[in-house]
């Protein structure tokens, strides 16, 4: 007797203790009988009751839930290839409707893959990458004053100024809103509410890379040569006039050494010529020394000098006493 009381009370508390479950403070509960759900969806933490060995207890997370998409790669509107890699949070407000299309987390993940990958496609298909990778459509650019009038940094447009960046007319941060409304829409049928999308990387893709690097060098060196072919042609303005202002210097100087070497050739004959003209004697002095000096620039060791008897510089020699 002893024995089936122990035997009993052993099948009573095994029926008990399937008869009751818990949920957590993040969970929520989703009871099947034979595989389909029974009754609404258990929301509130605490210690439920269930018909123990019919029902199946089958939790689901209320938490917030992360979705880190793969990176893809889609063309831009302006036909460049690039790498986008996405993430999202989401979490699961209506339980039966997820239960009923999706079942689990692995298969809800799956579905956000298809939905979010195939919003973002759209969404960097219909925009330039420009208008991809800015934040905002009013951010001014940081400018070097000393270059302006040499090229557009971004190598977009040569004919601009430095820093001048393209127009946009949304940015990054409308374009992942108009991702996240379609999105939204779409996993609402599956009792999931999309909470946030943003864009983690976006980058060339692999097989493009080179090309875009190529044309970004070619494009700095257009610049650079711009800058070359401008500093130049300022070199060389600079030279002409540094040119132009020594010769207009070295020739005022000339004049100036000129006149003042007549200055002093007039004033030098005009004291040689008080000086030399007080008496005959002095004028005869004066004579005879200029002979002798045009003798000195004339007769060398080696000169031959014919001379006629009645020249100027013959009448000083005839009268020399050996």
């Amino acid at each position: 007797m002893k024995r089936l009381f122990m035997i009993l009370a052993g099948l009573g508390a095994f029926v008990l203790y399937n008869a009751f479950y818990t949920v957590g403070e993040a969970q929520q509960v989703i009871l099947t009988q034979f595989g389909k759900p029974v009754g609404e969806p258990v929301t509130e933490a605490g210690l439920k009751l269930k018909t123990p060995f019919i029902q199946d207890v089958n939790r689901i997370d209320k938490r917030i839930l992360e979705w880190d998409g793969s990176p893809s790669d889609m063309p831009t509107k302006d036909k460049l290839y690039i790498s986008v890699d996405l993430f999202a949070r989401w979490r699961i407000v209506d339980p039966l409707p997820y239960f009923l299309r999706l079942r689990d987390e692995r298969s809800a993940l799956s579905r956000l893959d298809d939905i979010l990958g195939s919003e973002t496609r759209n969404a960097v298909a219909k925009h330039e990458l420009i208008e991809i990778i800015r934040t905002t459509k009013n951010r001014v650019p940081l400018k070097d004053p000393t270059l302006t009038n040499a090229g557009d940094v971004g190598g977009t447009d040569t004919n601009n100024a430095v820093g001048t960046l393209v127009p946009i007319h949304k940015g990054r941060e409308q374009i992942e809103q108009a991702i996240f409304k379609a999105a939204a829409d779409k996993v609402k049928v599956f009792g999931i509410e999309l909470l946030d999308i943003r864009f983690k990387r976006i980058n060339y893709n692999a097989s493009v890379e080179p090309k875009i690097y190529d044309r970004m060098i070619s494009e700095r060196r257009q610049i650079a040569e711009r800058f070359r072919s401008e500093g130049n042609g300022e070199a060389a303005r600079i030279r002409g006039n540094m040119t132009r202002d020594l010769n207009r210097i070295q020739s005022e100087a000339y004049r100036k050494v000129e006149e003042t070497r007549g200055e002093g050739d007039a004033k030098a004959a005009e004291i040689y010529s008080s000086a030399y003209n007080q008496s005959p004697d002095t004028a005869q002095f004066y004579e005879f020394t200029r002979t002798l000096e045009a003798y000195k620039s004339i007769v060398s060791a080696d000169s031959t000098v014919v001379l006629s008897t009645d020249s100027d510089m013959f009448k000083f020699l005839k009268n020399i006493k050996r």
